[in-house]
């Protein structure tokens, strides 16, 4: 079979992984200190015997988004919240330190 088959079928592999960060991401729109993920896809020259015009694509998750989201205000006094960079340190149930944004 042609190699440009499978050249062609790696771009739809990985418009299909990159719509698994955007569904991860939308998903977790409304969770409390969620960081969005970043996707983009290049091409890459395929080495070896070949048409030294064939590039397949690839998909990378090249960082996560750490800005802060809008503050919500929540009602309840004992609830904290962080503004700008930084985490809260609490004690998991298994006594070890872990961090997370959310404040309830």
């Amino acid at each position: 079979m042609d190699k440009s088959l499978y050249i062609g079928m790696s771009g739809a592999k990985q418009n299909m992984l990159s719509q698994q960060a955007h569904a991860n991401n939308l998903a977790n729109v409304s969770t409390t200190g969620f960081k969005r993920d970043f996707a983009q896809a290049r091409s890459m020259p395929v080495f070896g015997e070949h048409h030294p015009t064939r590039a397949y694509a690839m998909a990378e998750r090249p960082g996560t988004d750490l800005s802060a989201g809008a503050l919500q205000d929540t009602g309840r006094k004992l609830d904290v919240a962080v503004e700008g960079d930084g985490w809260l340190a609490v004690q998991n149930q298994q006594g070890e330190e872990v961090f997370t944004r959310s404040g309830s």
